[in-house]
């Protein structure tokens, strides 16, 4: 008895780590607060070459701010449909741009050019920000590798993040979905 009572809490005590370490990971500002400002180095928007605060430029906008430590496919895909988006609320005054986070400022800024001109983004900046941790005011979390902030009137409205290979295309549609809530 003994033996299965001891077997059966280890089981639980098993199930309920797959439970936390499934949860979705908290990286960014929260819902409700305000945004601020960060300079970021532009590679491939209007003032690309130049180092700049978008979230400055942007004011009061609805804007989607994309941090991805990695570019992989489904971040590409990801941004190649919010710069959809964006195109189609021009008449919303829509913004949005991407901010790699890295330590290699030179060799990120050659793959964001890279993927502008594969994807095509036309209306999204794709940026860096030198430094895995962001900056600090904005709280990235080291175990997220996209943190997804929309804000309008610098508040922020939308909050999401993910671990890594945890982006998947209907998380991609569930994220494009939820600039209804900045375009209000």
């Amino acid at each position: 008895m003994k033996r299965l009572l001891s077997l059966t809490v280890a089981l639980m005590l098993v199930a309920v780590g797959s439970v936390s370490t499934a949860a979705e990971v908290k990286s960014g500002i929260e819902v409700g607060e305000r945004v601020g400002a960060y300079t970021v180095n532009d590679c491939t928007g209007p003032s690309a070459g130049k180092s700049l605060c978008y979230r400055c430029q942007y004011g009061k906008r609805p804007v989607v701010n994309i941090f991805a430590r990695e570019m992989d496919g489904n971040v590409q895909e990801l941004i190649a449909k919010i710069d959809e988006k964006v195109g189609q609320n021009r008449d919303k005054k829509m913004a949005a741009f991407v901010v790699h986070l890295t330590d290699d400022a030179d060799k990120s800024s050659s793959e964001l050019k890279k993927i502008a001109d594969s994807k095509k983004i036309k209306n999204t900046p794709l940026t860096n920000f030198e430094g895995q941790a962001g900056p600090s005011s904005y709280k990235i979390s080291k175990d997220a590798d996209i943190t997804v902030l929309m804000w309008v009137n610098s508040k922020v409205k939308v909050n999401h993040a993910f671990k890594k290979g945890d982006l998947s295309k209907d998380k991609i549609d569930t994220l494009v979905n939820e600039t209804s809530k900045i375009l209000k």
